[in-house]
């Protein structure tokens, strides 16, 4: 394991932490059935029947999975 040969100063420590940035994920807005659905893109999405109950995994239109 890598040991830091000096001390870090909490000034040099705070700026190094504040550089991580967490962003919010891109979204697709898509109407399905009427309903406006926001999903992410490049991502498989679950297919459920009219009860809900899920079904198989989809992706650009094919199905890929099951659940």
């Amino acid at each position: 394991m890598a040991v830091p040969k000096r001390k870090l100063s909490r000034s040099n420590t705070r700026h190094r932490r504040s550089a991580w940035k967490a962003k919010a994920p891109a979204l697709v807005k898509t109407v399905e059935n009427g309903r406006v659905v926001y999903s992410r893109p490049h991502q498989a999405k679950v297919v459920e029947d009219s009860a809900g109950t899920p079904l198989f995994l989809e992706y650009k239109g094919r199905k890929i999975a099951d659940v």
